[in-house]
């Protein structure tokens, strides 16, 4: 078996400049999936870009990886990374320079370009990230899917208010979003990594906060 992890990154930004994000999927050799995706306000593609590689780097070396391949669908950061181009953007100079840093806690590293499609988790998961479902760093989304029902002891939905409507639209997307997760969580790491119980319970507060099921009344 192969001891490099592989990581797949992207940035996203809705106007470039606009809401951006990045995102990170990093799978080692016999260890759970570990996928993170966040928003970094306004900014550039090759920024968010540049962000998803030097939060995924520093991801890989707390986890303790020593040999990593990177994956990433822009070619521009792939061959300024592996010295073909160079960087002439100041918003791109800090970046590249913190990304060089971070490669001294790997013994190998490489980073490849991939078509958009090759990459389609991290495309996905920073998709999500921008619209309002980011992965945090150290926190199962399956767990953060249910977070906005975990403060009530009894799961009931929190009342509507003005601001917030639920759609059927949003309602099969975050039903989807479970559904999606767990069974990556349970083909890598079998059935016991996510209790069927829970994504039962959060598929049910989605459901029931949509309108869509209605708990009887004893």
């Amino acid at each position: 078996m192969s001891d490099t992890a592989t990581m797949h990154i992207d940035g996203a930004s809705r106007g470039n400049p606009g809401p951006a994000s990045y995102a990170v999927v990093l799978a080692r050799p016999g260890e759970p999936v570990v996928e993170e995706a966040d928003v970094i306000g306004k900014a550039t593609n090759n920024v968010a870009e540049y962000t998803a590689l030097v939060q995924g780097l520093e991801l890989a070396a707390e986890l303790g990886v020593k040999k990593l391949a990177v994956f990433s669908d822009s070619e521009l950061m792939v061959k300024q990374m592996n010295g073909e181009y160079k960087v002439k953007h100041p918003d791109m100079i800090p970046l590249y320079q913190e990304a060089k840093q971070l490669l001294a806690a790997f013994e190998k590293f490489t980073i490849t370009h991939v078509r958009r499609e090759q990459n389609k988790r991290a495309d996905e998961i920073g998709n999500d990230a921008l619209d309002g479902r980011p992965r945090k760093r150290g926190q199962p989304f399956v767990e953060s899917v249910a977070e906005r029902f975990a403060n009530s002891g009894d799961r009931k939905p929190a009342a509507p208010t003005a601001s917030v409507t639920t759609t059927d639209a949003t309602v099969r997307a975050d039903a989807l979003i479970i559904l999606q997760s767990a069974a990556q969580a349970w083909s890598t790491q079998g059935l016991k990594a996510v209790p069927v119980e829970a994504v039962w319970e959060q598929l049910w507060s989605v459901l029931e906060d949509g309108n869509v099921l209605k708990k009887k009344k004893k």
